[in-house]
């Protein structure tokens, strides 16, 4: 875990808590941000819990070309910049091509690479050769043991700080499965290990082009996770998720995470 100690303005490290990456799917305005941020910081400091505001400055993976993807890169970073400034507090974001990677890091602290792409050499390089903390999410078709061949590819770039996150892998076409097994195995990288909840619970490939979900079972999937000896959770949260511009079919209605961070504390201390 040395290398959460390596996120600038990262809290409450000694408390043995797990940590948590959270926040909007996407910067939708600063106002969001901003409020989401705010009310996060909020709960995450009450019960101890290490932050990482968590929102894309882009989406490059949509389904239909009429999705939103942005605002714009600049507002979008710059937005991110306001809110590690403002309360003090680390920030990550996917970059999706290896120009992100340059572009994004002097906004935030942590890189994301997204599933779809952690096979991606040139962007790794390129996130690792930023020297920013680097966050692979496992891809859903590959297996958690194969993702020694990313966290390869960012070390011998010369950067060892590295993390890795599950969030499920493909069950047929429009479905996806958690196999907790992964966990532990992606942990032998040395590296801490975070669990995608809300992504984790998607429906992808839908007729319709818009990616649905199952988030009455992000209870479920997280207290598993942290029994399983995850190090973080990942849970996308909005205040109104069916308003929300991307990914609002997974997502956790904000004014229900304090409950759920307190029921994780209760697993993790009954675990560890």
């Amino acid at each position: 875990m040395n290398i959460l100690h390596q996120i600038p303005n990262i809290k409450h490290l000694s408390s043995g808590n797990f940590f948590l990456m959270a926040g909007p799917c996407v910067v939708e305005s600063e106002e969001l941000c901003m409020s989401v941020a705010e009310r996060v910081i909020s709960i995450t400091d009450k019960l101890q819990i290490p932050y990482i505001f968590k929102a894309s400055f882009k989406k490059a993976n949509r389904s239909r070309l009429d999705s939103f993807t942005g605002i714009g890169d600049e507002s979008s970073l710059q937005i991110l910049k306001n809110v590690r400034e403002k309360f003090k507090v680390p920030v990550v974001t996917d970059i999706h091509e290896s120009h992100d990677a340059a572009m994004a890091a002097p906004y935030v602290d942590v890189l994301q690479i997204p599933a779809f792409l952690c096979r991606q050499t040139d962007l790794l390089v390129a996130a690792a050769k930023t020297g920013k903390v680097v966050n692979v999410k496992k891809g859903q078709f590959l297996s958690p043991e194969s993702m020694k061949f990313a966290v390869d590819k960012i070390r011998q770039s010369g950067n060892d700080k590295v993390i890795l996150t599950e969030r499920g892998t493909m069950l047929g076409y429009t479905d996806l499965v958690v196999d907790m097994r992964g966990i532990p195995e992606m942990k032998k990288n040395n590296v801490p290990v975070v669990m995608d909840v809300t992504h984790s619970l998607q429906q992808p490939n839908q007729s319709s082009g818009v990616t649905g979900g199952k988030p009455e079972l992000i209870t479920t999937i997280a207290r598993a996770a942290i029994a399983s000896g995850a190090d973080g959770i990942f849970i996308e949260t909005h205040p109104e998720p069916s308003k929300a511009l991307s990914d609002g079919a997974n997502m956790l209605r904000l004014d229900l995470l304090e409950e759920l961070l307190i029921s994780l504390i209760k697993v993790h201390q009954a675990v560890r």
